[in-house]
């Protein structure tokens, strides 16, 4: 792919991305729409995850993080980081699994929902395949040639890469964060683990890239000689954002983890002490 050049516009126009974003927020607001008639709340704030979730990616794709990939790796950098940690868990947040099922009757919500509890759904959410799901496409897209064929090959970039990146990240916090109707949810203690050990395998990839000491991708040698930058100083500052940047983000998820875990516990107790309630009062009132 052709790499930006001083001058040029940092705004990309992709149309097939631009559709479907449009798409996912028609769709969005359509099952809104559809439960407000039947009189069902829908909290805003899962409208606004959405909000957020969608304007990142755009940020991401269609902003100048996009157009700067081609020529910095750093850009490249910050743009994994935007989709995966930070749209992801937003679009995780705005729980459209819970609208679709509230939102669709009769056959079409059986189906959603035998999906939900099949094996393959089951399989889909289970904490340890998408952990290794999301940290096995971070490392492995960043530590073989995959990196450079995903930078020389526009459809590999758009078909292969962005949804693999966007569906681990989606996978990967669907099971630990908000309560989208998930069909096996670890507890809570695992939740806020799992969100925890991913900052080992994110850490230490950031590690290897600043440390690293040679250039590891000739695609952006290549770019840099035709620029005038120091290739160096650009894959070392793209290791920084990836080994410092994740620890903050990361500590933010696993701190929302961690409130959910807290609140389950208070409601826990609340019940607990309305059975105890209920049981003296019965005693009480026994013969």
């Amino acid at each position: 792919m052709r790499a930006w050049v001083p001058g040029e516009s940092l705004w990309t126009l992709d149309l097939f991305l631009l559709g479907n974003l449009a798409l996912v927020a028609g769709m969005y607001a359509w099952g809104v729409a559809r439960l407000r008639r039947r009189s069902l709340r829908w909290s805003p704030w899962r409208s606004l995850s959405l909000a957020l979730g969608l304007s990142l990616l755009a940020i991401a794709y269609l902003g100048p993080f996009e157009t700067l990939s081609h020529a910095y790796f750093w850009a490249h950098m910050a743009q994994h980081l935007t989709v995966m940690m930070l749209a992801a868990p937003f679009l995780v947040l705005s729980c459209p699994v819970a609208l679709a099922v509230m939102a669709t009757t009769g056959s079409t919500r059986r189906l959603l929902i035998s999906a939900l509890r099949s094996r393959v759904g089951l399989f889909l959410v289970n904490p340890v395949f998408t952990w290794a799901l999301f940290a096995g496409t971070l490392i492995i897209s960043h530590t073989t040639p995959a990196m450079e064929w995903v930078l020389g090959d526009h459809d590999a970039m758009a078909f292969v890469s962005r949804p693999l990146y966007l569906v681990a990240a989606l996978l990967f916090y669907y099971p630990l964060i908000g309560n989208d109707m998930c069909a096996r949810r670890p507890k809570p203690a695992y939740r806020v683990l799992s969100l925890g050990l991913m900052m080992i395998p994110e850490t230490m990839l950031g590690a290897v890239i600043f440390l690293s000491p040679v250039t590891l991708y000739p695609t952006y040698v290549a770019t840099a000689a035709a620029l005038g930058y120091d290739p160096r100083f650009d894959q070392n500052l793209a290791g920084a954002l990836m080994w410092a940047l994740t620890m903050v983000i990361d500590s933010f998820w696993m701190m929302l983890a961690a409130v959910e875990w807290w609140r389950s516990e208070e409601r826990r107790t609340e019940r607990e002490e309305r059975r105890e309630h209920a049981a003296s009062a019965m005693a009480g009132g026994a013969p």
